[in-house]
């Protein structure tokens, strides 16, 4: 059997223990409520803030650290906006010049993707471009935008030393499906 004396010290451990696990719980709690007052702007949060939904936030596993929501809030904003910056991809031969929403300036380095291009067109080669566009908004206004964007890569080929008569310009798709990405794009292939 145990003695009063083993009883008491099991008590003051345990109270110990449990002193201890309330205490740095709190430090935690307390620690996240400092960040997260800290990251919150003074004013009401900006428009695109507010289409955030929490539920499109991937639920990490157990033992992955949960990282306080404005972090989250800046990431998907981050991952947005990459999304939306203009760039240029070279895959199989087709040159894609991808489009900042609303914009029709090429990426940097656009030049640069378009030279096997270039070469083949001055060895004779028709080069076709491509624009394409999404179903949202105005409809005319998103032909119009995606012809913008076919005439800059145009001038951009002609820039390069490809003559006119060997780049067809063709009319501007619709596409359905796919991301908003893939619809602000202008592609460059060989005929």
């Amino acid at each position: 059997m145990f003695s009063q004396d083993d009883d008491g010290q099991q008590g003051l451990v345990l109270a110990l223990v449990l002193g201890l696990v309330v205490f740095v719980t709190a430090l935690v709690i307390g620690i996240s409520l400092h960040r997260l007052h800290r990251a919150q702007p003074s004013g009401p949060p900006p428009a695109s803030s507010i289409a955030l939904a929490p539920a499109a936030v991937p639920v990490p596993a157990a033992s992955t650290p949960v990282p306080a929501l404005p972090e989250v809030s800046q990431a998907i904003q981050a991952s947005q906006a990459a999304a939306d910056a203009a760039s240029v991809k070279v895959e199989q031969g087709v040159v894609r010049f991808y489009f900042a929403s609303g914009q029709a300036e090429l990426a940097a380095g656009a030049v640069d993707a378009m030279t096997d291009l270039v070469k083949a067109a001055k060895g004779g080669r028709t080069l076709v471009i491509s624009g394409f566009h999404d179903a949202t908004g105005d409809a005319v206004k998103n032909a119009a935008l995606a012809r913008q964007r076919a005439v800059a890569v145009r001038e951009a080929l002609k820039a390069a030393g490809v003559p006119e008569r060997q780049i067809e310009l063709k009319k501007p798709e619709q596409l359905i499906g796919g991301s908003d990405a893939e619809a602000r794009r202008v592609e460059i292939s060989l005929q």
